[in-house]
């Protein structure tokens, strides 16, 4: 008879009796490893969905790379201007891996009503402004049309500054432009609002109305070919440092004195902050698995404990110490799978939930975002299940030694 294989199936089957000393303990290891695998991967999902998306939000009103007249140093406000007959205009052809450059330009402005005022930035954009950012937040209206001979009068606004300022869609209101020179009037201007958009990233919801460049250029008795600057998109965000200091190196030292900086140092604090997301998954994934280890190191003792008569009848009839070691760990290895298995389906489901239906609500004042954002991504889930099956098998091998301290006599009389 195969010893090895009816102890395999003896140890199945009482693990699930009812009446068996070990079946609490199983039960709470198996839930153990599901809780752990389904907290690991809400962690890791939550934690690079929050970090795409506000990169993502962060990039799509700066670009990934900013270059702009070296004067300008860092203002959110454009102060003096460049040329855009650059040698990387409109395609920057000398670094690789550049998808998008576009011409913008900014002024600070105060909208005015007889009831009530808001200060906000006039983003001007021009004919080549990639529009899928905005098409994705947009709730009302449409993009405004930059493409006519005149410059359009057409913008879109933020939903934010909408209902502060008690706007609607096909409103016009005035704007107000303050001079160089303080103690002339300023200027009005007159704009409609096409379209109304809601990022959820309340810092620039609340002041950025996007515009034809035109009006800036001339407000600000600019020529046809100067901008505020440019911003350069990359194809790949893990590049952007790398690809920074490229498109550094190749920016022009004539006419102007250009400078170029990447969103992650013009908001070197946000990207600080997000960054820490890294840290606090790591700490998670090490202390599930380890409370996963320790309960299956517990039922593992508890299993061998209250199999402690089979194991000596078993080396009385010659089976060597290996060979019931490794009964014991492949019975454990069927529980971490099951363990495993629930917490894929549970956590899975869970993440498609939260995907689809939007259900857990975040504060866009505190983290930029107004919903928990998943990511899902079937290598993170496969690398989780693969590690927390390692790892927790490579725990019980060390108590399963204990199986070679049984003595064969004192256990066939243990009760």
């Amino acid at each position: 008879m195969n010893y090895e294989l009816f102890l395999a199936k003896r140890l199945i089957a009482d693990k699930q009796h009812k009446n068996s000393v070990s079946s609490p303990i199983i039960k709470i290891a198996i839930i153990a490893i599901a809780l752990g695998l389904i907290i690991m991967m809400i962690a890791i999902a939550t934690s690079i969905g929050l970090q795409h998306k506000i990169r993502e939000k962060i990039s799509g009103f700066n670009g990934h790379v900013q270059i702009t007249n070296f004067d300008n140093n860092f203002s959110e406000i454009t102060l003096k201007p460049v040329t855009k007959n650059q040698d990387f205009y409109p395609k920057f052809e000398t670094v690789n891996g550049v998808k998008n450059v576009q011409v913008y330009a900014t002024k600070a402005g105060i909208i005015r009503t007889e009831n009530d005022f808001e200060g906000i930035v006039l983003k001007g954009v021009s004919t080549d402004y990639q529009w899928q950012f905005f098409k994705e937040y947009l709730i009302k209206g449409r993009i405004p049309n930059f493409t006519g001979k005149k410059k359009s009068n057409e913008v879109l606004l933020s939903q934010l500054i909408a209902d502060r300022m008690h706007f609607s869609l096909g409103q016009e209101f005035n704007v107000l432009f303050m001079k160089d020179d303080p103690a002339k009037a300023p200027i009005p201007r007159v704009f409609k609002i096409v379209g109304i958009y809601n990022s959820g990233f309340q810092d620039f919801d609340e002041s950025v109305v996007i515009g034809d460049i035109r009006h800036i250029q001339k407000l600000n008795k600019w020529k046809a070919n100067q901008v505020g600057g440019f911003e350069v998109f990359i194809e790949d965000f893990s590049k952007i440092k790398e690809k920074g200091a490229a498109i550094y190196q190749a920016l022009p030292s004539v006419p102007d004195q250009l400078e170029s900086n990447t969103i992650v140092e013009k908001y070197r604090g946000l990207f600080e902050w997000i960054a820490l997301f890294d840290t606090n998954t790591y700490l998670i994934i090490f202390i599930m698995i380890l409370v996963a280890g320790i309960n299956m190191i517990t039922a593992l003792l508890v299993i061998i404990l209250e199999k402690t008569q089979m194991i000596g009848i078993l080396k009385a009839l010659g089976s060597t110490n290996w060979s019931i070691r490794k009964l014991f760990l492949y019975n454990a290895s069927y529980l971490i799978l099951r363990g495993l298995f629930w917490g894929n389906f549970i956590g899975i489901s869970l993440l498609y939930l939260q995907h689809y239906f939007k259900i857990l609500k975040l504060d866009p004042a505190t983290y930029y975002v107004d919903v928990v954002p998943v990511y899902i991504h079937f290598g993170y889930i496969i690398l989780l299940n693969i590690g927390t099956l390692i790892l927790c098998y490579a725990m019980l091998i060390v108590p399963s030694i204990v199986i070679s301290k049984v003595s064969p006599v004192k256990a066939i009389k243990f009760d």
